[in-house]
């Protein structure tokens, strides 16, 4: 019976699989529209990769030649090279010269890099890593960009199997587009860089607002700067400032170290393999300090990892508490820190490479305890504390000692409700951006495939 349910299943699936809508055909490359077609870039273009001149004779560099390698492949136009080579340098290696105009891939890498696609502004050479996509069309090579742009995941899959996954000349020759009349191509390319433009300014801004807010941030925070309500005295004279062990501070300001504000509390050692989606414990992972969160978590908005309340015994978080990662794979990360939001009656522990921190008495205000590891003072103090080779820590009794430089809880308030505001304006602009990249993605769905045609302007 259930070898009968199976082959019925394998028929619907099959006959499902060969109804193609009218106006369309079943290709190589999909179901698209009966007007188009589908190539490979073989036919569409000549590719090839480049080289690197000797880096040990120093006539090779510093030329007035380009040398593009694929650390600037990412998704969009190549505006500038970082290196530059001699004609010498192209004259004895295997350095190749490349059309602006031409797509560029990057061909080798486990991370990120290989596949990936951008498009070349200007004439330049290229290293072995690059396969250079000189289209004999230059008009469809917009087009063409983001098909690839769309595809970055199969084309990963068409690696070479080995030590390192490599695509070569070959695979990218044989990698099979959908083709469709010029005028739709030019009306698809159109629609998808404006697209790629609004993104662009999207991201401008979002970053344009976080340098500003770690400019705020490295004034308000050491005190350079003093919000107008507190810069004088009650008389009217401004405040000055004063020597101390993290250099000058604000004179009404005071020096306490980490170990007299906090309370060092229990965390658990659980890796994420112990987590899951059942258990009744909320779990703060250090990887997720790292890359999800900036100097707090809201947990009526935030869901977290769980983990079954019988598989650990550590404290449980309340509000106000913070959270550091004790570990990071680079100096930017370390003594990274969350202040926590919001617990209500939700059980939840800190994690493994965490330190749980409560504060003695309420010294600090709620909001600014999140900021600390901001000011760059401590951050300095992290960074030369930590040991490590490949990841870098912090101890307890390191973290014990150092020092804070402290306003007066009304400052403290003032501060960081300034700071708060500012993130959450960018995570306002982070959220707009993320829906927009969606947004992208589904029209490159659609308009890549043709299940939405766009009205095209034919020539004469």
């Amino acid at each position: 019976m259930n070898n009968q349910v199976a082959q019925v299943s394998e028929k619907e699936l099959a006959t499902a699989e060969q109804v193609v809508p009218a106006g369309y055909k079943q290709t190589e490359v999909g179901v698209i529209p009966e007007d188009w077609e589908y190539k490979t870039i073989g036919e569409l273009a000549t590719v090839f990769s480049g080289g690197t001149p000797n880096r040990k004779v120093a006539e090779y560099w510093g030329g007035d030649i380009p040398w593009v390698t694929t650390t600037l492949i990412d998704g969009q136009v190549i505006n500038n090279a970082n290196e530059f080579i001699t004609p010498k340098g192209v004259e004895r290696s295997s350095v190749k010269r490349c059309k602006a105009g031409s797509i560029l891939m990057a061909m080798y890498g486990q991370g990120k890099t290989r596949g990936k696609v951008a498009l070349l502004g200007f004439d330049a050479t290229i290293n072995q890593a690059c396969a250079s996509i000189e289209l004999k069309d230059l008009n469809t090579n917009t087009y063409v960009l983001h098909v690839l742009n769309s595809m970055y995941e199969s084309i990963r899959e068409l690696s070479n199997s080995g030590g390192q996954e490599n695509l070569s000349g070959g695979i990218v020759k044989s990698i099979k587009i959908p083709f469709p009349p010029k005028e739709e191509q030019t009306a698809i390319a159109n629609a998808l860089s404006d697209m790629d433009a609004l993104l662009g300014s999207l991201e401008a801004l979002v970053a344009k607002k976080q340098a500003i807010k770690t400019a705020t941030m490295q004034q308000l925070l050491t005190g350079r700067t003093r919000l107008p309500q507190f810069a004088t005295w009650p008389d009217g004279s401004p405040k000055g400032y004063k020597t101390s062990e993290l250099g000058e501070i604000p004179e009404d300001w005071e020096v306490k170290t980490y170990g007299e504000i906090f309370t060092f509390l229990s965390t658990s050692t659980n890796s994420r393999a112990d987590l899951t989606r059942e258990g009744d414990c909320g779990y703060v992972h250090y990887g997720d300090i790292h890359t999800k969160w900036n100097n707090k978590i809201d947990l009526e908005i935030i869901e977290l990892p769980s983990i079954s309340r019988d598989l650990v015994s550590s404290s449980l978080i309340e509000d106000g508490d913070v959270i550091m990662a004790d570990a990071s794979e680079d100096y930017e990360g370390i003594g990274k820190s969350v202040e926590v939001f919001n617990v209500g009656e939700r059980q939840v522990i800190a994690g493994l490479h965490t330190f749980l921190l409560r504060d003695k008495g309420q010294q600090l205000s709620d909001g600014y305890r999140g900021y600390l590891h901001n000011i760059p003072a401590v951050k300095s103090s992290f960074d030369r504390l930590a040991t490590g080779m490949k990841v870098y820590g912090i101890s307890k009794n390191n973290l014990n000692v150092v020092c804070v430089p402290v306003p007066s809880k009304k400052e403290q308030t003032a501060i960081a409700t300034i700071l708060s505001d500012m993130d959450e304006e960018i995570q306002a602009l982070e959220a707009r951006l993320a829906k927009t990249r969606d947004l992208k993605q589904g029209m490159m769905q659609q308009l890549l495939t043709g299940k939405i045609r766009l009205p095209v302007e034919h020539s004469a």
